[in-house]
């Protein structure tokens, strides 16, 4: 018993004297090696850091969502211009909602720039426009906030046609969806039904 004590104190002096466990060593591998230092981080090379949101912005449309390692990263450059020339926003101002943390999904302001048939929302929030719930439905759970529509009553039609509430737009669960939006209104609860 004590010889098997001793074993196991050796072993554990052993791994941290090799610097901790494997999988330590494995949270800490680094970028490969052609991301040399001032390659700017990308999702090849996610552990760089150096970013440069401007470089992002002068190639028109030459960048996705898969060319960045981080959700914050997507954001500067929609920052960087608000035009969004390489398509990154995925609606309300917010850059490439399903890529990893850190993110920042503080809206950014957009020129409205609606097509004939984009939907009502916070980018195109005319009241001539139709609604079409669907739209704010189309990438899964938790794609979109209350800032995203135009109205209290636009987001509790989004709840009305899926009263599971995949954005989470109900947080109290009342069955009103942003109640401090602005109006129109739909005070009319829905009945929430669980996921």
């Amino acid at each position: 018993m004590l010889v098997l004590a001793v074993v196991a104190v050796a072993l554990t002096v052993v791994v941290f004297a090799r610097g901790g466990s494997d999988s330590a060593a494995r949270a800490k591998k680094p970028d490969r090696e052609w991301c040399t230092p001032g390659t700017p981080r990308t999702a090849l090379c996610p552990n760089n850091k150096v970013f440069d949101a401007k470089e992002h912005t002068t190639h028109g449309n030459a960048f996705e969502c898969i060319n960045f390692a981080r959700q914050a990263d997507a954001q500067a450059v929609l920052r960087a211009d608000p035009s969004d020339p390489n398509h990154l926003d995925d609606g309300g101002g917010v850059a490439c909602r399903g890529l990893p943390e850190p993110r920042d999904t503080e809206p950014v302001p957009r020129p409205v720039r609606c097509g004939p048939a984009d939907t009502r929302s916070a980018l195109c929030p005319q009241p001539e426009r139709a609604l079409d719930a669907r739209y704010f439905l189309r990438y899964g759970n938790d794609a979109y906030d209350c800032p995203d529509f135009a109205s209290q009553a636009d987001a509790q039609a989004v709840l009305r046609f899926a009263p599971a509430d995949p954005n989470h737009l109900d947080g109290d669960g009342n069955g009103i969806a942003c109640s401090d939006l602005p109006g129109p209104k739909d005070a009319e609860p829905v009945r929430r039904e669980t996921p």
